[in-house]
């Protein structure tokens, strides 16, 4: 799980490519972001849970910074599968980096001094799943349901997720993103609307990561193997590239396992020949292929 995490995490933790998420997904393409501005947020937060401290992580965390003030805390959360309580955890997200920044300390003149100034604090919820919608809830009314009482609904606050539908952003969204995300996003496009996924061959800045992030999202660990099969140097330049190397892997795989089962089929011709005696047979189909052929027809068809 901790390995699958970190998967997760390390394609999305580039400066360029969180920044180009944000600027694509909120900004609406405008470069208000730049990965210089960007700075590596607290991830994790203590709450209490029953009777223990439990910890709680986000996926990617960024402090948005200029001229070393901080403008906004923006957090991502990746999920496959739609969460009935997403709400409930971004909201302890978001509080846990509210509660971050009441901090204070006795100034010259004893009087209480803020250590910080205030910033928003923004969540985006990335859904990667392309066989159905997100069916779960998208807010705190939503995931509370028939349990809230309408007299106390207008003093509870709801709380709505934003929440983007990977799979179903438009072409013009796709082409909007300019960092490695772009890959990845047009992965699931393709494979919402077709079922396939054909490479391009547009060079891919973070090969490993994107590969990996692949891998995880999607339980098809022949991304993985493409990782860790070649060596530091000599990995594919696009996804096209990767594709042919899948290909081929599957091509060498069924040839190893095609001589795999041929091997076992003739060793266990020979013990039947041995078994009945029929040693003529047996020295017969070592040297001579279509008699070989003619027996194991002969007897496995049996």
């Amino acid at each position: 799980m901790a390995e699958k995490d970190m998967a997760e995490k390390a394609l999305e933790a580039y400066n360029d490519v969180f920044a180009d998420i944000v600027n694509n997904l909120v900004f609406h393409g405008m470069q208000r972001i730049s990965e210089d501005d960007l700075e590596q947020g607290r991830e994790r937060s203590i709450y209490q849970g029953g009777k223990k401290l439990r910890e709680q992580e986000r996926d990617t965390s960024k402090y948005w910074r200029r001229n070393n003030i901080r403008i906004a805390y923006i957090g991502l959360e990746n999920e496959t599968e739609p969460e009935e309580d997403m709400p409930l955890r971004v909201m302890g997200y978001d509080g846990a980096a509210y509660r971050d920044q009441i901090s204070y300390k006795a100034s010259a003149n004893g009087k209480r001094k803020k250590l910080t100034g205030r910033y928003p604090v923004v969540t985006l919820v990335l859904y990667f799943g392309y066989k159905k919608h997100w069916d779960k809830a998208r807010s705190l009314y939503e995931a509370l349901g028939k349990n809230l009482d309408s007299g106390l609904e207008p003093f509870v606050n709801d709380y709505k997720i934003n929440l983007f539908e990977i799979a179903w952003l438009s072409d013009e969204q796709i082409a909007g993103f300019k960092s490695d995300f772009r890959i990845v996003a047009d992965y699931f496009v393709q494979m919402r609307k077709t079922g396939t996924y054909e490479g391009t061959v547009s060079d891919v800045r973070h090969m490993h990561e994107v590969l990996q992030l692949l891998s995880v999202l999607t339980d098809d660990f022949r991304f993985q193997k493409i990782v860790d099969n070649v060596k530091k140097g000599e990995e594919p330049k696009n996804m096209s590239e990767v594709l042919d190397r899948i290909e081929k892997q599957g091509i060498e795989q069924g040839i190893e396992q095609g001589i795999e089962q041929g091997i076992e089929t003739v060793n266990m011709l020979n013990a039947r020949l041995i078994r009945e005696g029929r040693f003529e047979d047996l020295e017969r189909s070592v040297s001579d292929g279509a008699y070989q052929k003619q027996l194991l027809s002969e007897i496995f068809q049996k």
